[in-house]
């Protein structure tokens, strides 16, 4: 099987010769200019003849492996002959002029495209990566080849990345590569490459819960070898017998998506029903149906796990019918039909679309388009982030959100079809349509119903937005929406009201970090900070902090450098929220100054979480997770009334950047010597530090365990609950909902 794993340790091989790389293109474009791929590589072999890789092999062998690697995508010559170029202008001598010269402008284009890049391999600072990010975008949607071959020599760097001696080095790579590389691979729909990444930076990130699952997936591969030989055969002979000439085959999951799925469904690992997935190729669009019918005639098929992306493909052109049957031997079983076709979309997506047009081999938008969609149109959201200005990191922050979302898909009144990521509500649909809608929303009805415009929506759902007067967004509007588009949207409207806020946060927030160092509070020590945080007024450094993008620990360093010790963050070194402080972790425009804070306990609010505050007589204001079972049955209860005291609330930056919260964890363990040992060696790994354990109920086999753990954010909880479900002695675990 090729895991990232078989990957990452393969031997050494040969170097490919050019005429080697001569071949594999005119496979499949028999027209291709031989001569002009041979002085390439013969160029690049010669600019890179005295540098070595980290393995210590010829640093040509790089360059030579990413044009074959294009060459498997079937793209045209000049994306080959740029990736055995690409590395040319900023390693070697060379220089664009000389590549325009010898090999045309549109080679040394992409070239120049993708050495602009190379610098986010470079820097470690998140401000330098995200403004590169921003490059990245403006250099891909002008010509996607510039992202093909960034991918291609980003994936076999990651196969090599084992020889790089600094492990931090390492980390670095793999979490830029699991963060922006391989989302971007999945937008445009390149499969092939996508889940390679991830494998491979999930094996460097987190060693022991990539070598847990290959291990399970080991012993399951030889219990059930059996069962999918037999299975392939019973499909094979059934659609045989229908008349259709299909072809069907077994596909294991691969640990990354065991993983993200541990992490996001909630499930535990022997709850995961695709581990094992059948595909079924046929020849025809009406024959993936036909294949369909046969299958649920014969066989019983799982209720609600039907879906149809080919009637409604994905954003990135992914068709395929997915379904899931009791198959034989009371095996559940998931199965993906589709054309030959639809699979080479699905595995290359936008790569599968270079083909041959007029007399020329190029990437045929045309073809796409009829295809069910462009998939560079998946690129498009980017550019509007990017056209709402902010600064960079808001960019790779909002870019991210529009990266790593699941999709659902909703029509307006007139069945237009909007793709939006999974949690998604109203708010998000309106941005979506278009900014000035959603400026301009005062509430929304689905499916006929006038409802909130916190409500998530659903696959299917009609949306009619309700317009009002154009207006400034009220606070809290951001918490509503998910997608990145609608944040930079909201975020750009509200951004110069929120300037003094801002400023007054920021002053608190400094104040705080002085207090904790031991240190008198004087606006004229923060002077000595200025150049080194690159800000010229206190106003300007308060603003920075207020909003995040410099936290109280690089605020301490720059005004008393050399006192504080470099290390690793741990949660040790964040203050703990607690309600006598809460004003300094939650803010909202509802909120009365002086009124007191309290974080409810029935869901445990953690920075990341979407929340609201209610206002309790007697009490204050008590803050919950905007999806707390407890505020649904109290709405219900209250009726109108309820809604009167809802205040909207978001967590300041000091939150977010420098405090940790109690998550609480519920987990089903094995009653077995060194399960709890396991517990704190996983929690530990992932930065996370139990403060409290407590046993609800033991039998002889299990035990029931609820422990409180200090935690960075929503995020930072999810890894640790995904970290426990990879334990050997951990049935389940999950967040916990409730007291």
């Amino acid at each position: 099987m090729d895991t990232a794993l078989a990957a990452e340790r393969r031997p050494a091989e040969a170097i490919p010769t050019a005429d080697d790389l001569i071949a594999r293109v005119r496979s499949y474009h028999p027209g291709a200019d031989g001569d002009l791929i041979r002085r390439a590589y013969e160029f690049a072999r010669e600019k890179h003849s005295r540098q070595t890789r980290h393995s210590g092999e010829p640093y040509y062998g790089h360059v030579v492996a990413v044009a074959m690697m294009l060459a498997d995508l079937h793209l045209d010559v000049s994306t080959v002959c740029a990736g055995l170029l690409h590395d040319t202008v900023e390693d070697t001598e060379a220089t664009l002029e000389e590549l325009a010269e010898l090999f045309g402008e549109d080679i040394a284009r992409l070239v120049d495209g993708e050495t602009k890049l190379s610098q986010m391999e470079l820097s470690s600072k998140r401000t330098k990566q995200a403004e590169n990010f921003q490059k990245l975008v403006v250099a891909i949607t002008e010509d996607v080849r510039v992202l093909l071959v960034k991918l291609c020599d980003r994936l076999h760097n990651m196969r090599t990345l084992h020889h790089i001696p600094r492990q931090d080095k390492r980390e670095r790579i793999a979490r830029e590569t699991l963060e922006i590389y391989a989302p971007l691979a999945r937008r445009i729909g390149v499969n092939r490459l996508c889940t390679e990444l991830e494998d491979l930076s999930f094996r460097n990130l987190n060693p022991n819960a990539f070598e847990s699952i290959t291990r399970r997936l080991a012993a399951i591969r030889e219990t059930r070898s059996v069962a999918v030989a037999t299975v392939s055969a019973a499909l094979s002979a059934k659609l045989e017998e229908a008349g259709i000439d299909a072809r069907v085959f077994g596909r294991e999951k691969r640990p990354y998506s065991i993983w993200r799925k541990l992490e996001r469904k909630g499930v535990s690992f022997d709850e995961i029903a695709d581990i094992y997935a059948f595909r079924v190729i046929v020849t025809s669009p009406d024959d993936c149906y036909r294949t369909l019918g046969v299958i649920h005639q014969t066989w019983r098929c799982v209720p609600e796990r039907f879906h149809d992306y080919i009637s409604t493909p994905k954003p990135n052109n992914y068709r395929s019918l997915h379904t899931t049957i009791i198959g034989p031997s009371n095996i559940r079983l998931e199965l993906q039909i589709r054309t030959e076709e639809m699979e080479a979309v699905a595995e290359t997506g936008v790569a599968a679309h270079w083909r041959y047009k007029s007399g020329r081999y190029g990437y045929d938008a045309k073809a796409a388009q009829a295809a069910g969609g462009d998939p560079l149109e998946r690129l498009r959201p980017f550019v509007e982030i990017l056209e709402q200005g902010g600064d960079p990191d808001e960019f790779l922050e909002h870019a991210k959100l529009e990266m790593f979302a699941d999709q659902v898909y909703c029509f307006t009144p007139k069945g237009e079809l909007i793709a939006l990521p999974g949690g998604a509500t109203p708010l998000d649909f309106a941005f979506a349509v278009h900014t000035e809608l959603g400026a301009a929303t005062v509430g929304a009805k689905i499916n006929g119903r006038e409802r909130p415009l916190r409500t998530r929506l659903k696959n299917g759902d009609v949306v009619e937005i309700i317009k009002g007067g154009a207006r400034q967004p009220p606070a809290g509007w951001e918490e509503l929406v998910v997608t990145g588009r609608a944040k930079a949207a909201i975020r750009k409207l509200i951004r110069a009201s929120e300037h003094e806020e801002f400023v007054r946060l920021g002053r608190v927030i400094a104040e705080h970090a002085f207090l904790r160092e031991g240190k008198p509070f004087r606006e004229t020590a923060l002077k000595n900070a200025y150049e080194r945080l690159d800000v010229k007024t206190p106003e300007a450094l308060y603003e920075a902090l207020g909003r995040g993008r410099v936290s109280s620990s690089e605020l301490l360093d720059a005004v008393f450098p050399g006192q504080r010790e470099s290390r690793a963050e741990t949660t040790a070194d964040r203050e703990l929220i607690q309600d006598e402080k809460g004003e300094l972790y939650v803010h909202g425009s509802g909120l009365t100054p002086g009124v007191s804070l309290h974080f409810a306990d029935c869901c445990s609010p953690i920075p990341g979480d979407r929340i609201v505050g209610i206002m309790r007589r007697g009490r204050g204001v008590e803050v919950h997770v905007i999806d707390c079972e407890k505020l649904a049955v109290w709405e219900e209860e209250e009726g109108d009334a309820a809604n009167d005291r809802w205040i909207d609330l978001k967590w300041t930056p000091e939150a977010q950047s420098n405090a940790v919260s109690i998550g609480r964890i519920v987990a089903t363990v094995r009653n077995e010597p060194g399960a709890l040992a396991e517990i704190a060696g996983a929690v530990g790994e992932a930065r996370g530090n139990i403060t409290h354990i407590k046993t609800n109920l033991r039998s002889r086999d299990f035990f029931d365990m609820v422990f409180d753990v200090e935690v960075f954010d929503v995020r930072h909880l999810s890894n640790i609950v995904a970290a426990l479900k990879t334990c050997d002695r951990v049935v389940t675990a999950e967040r916990a909902r409730s007291e």
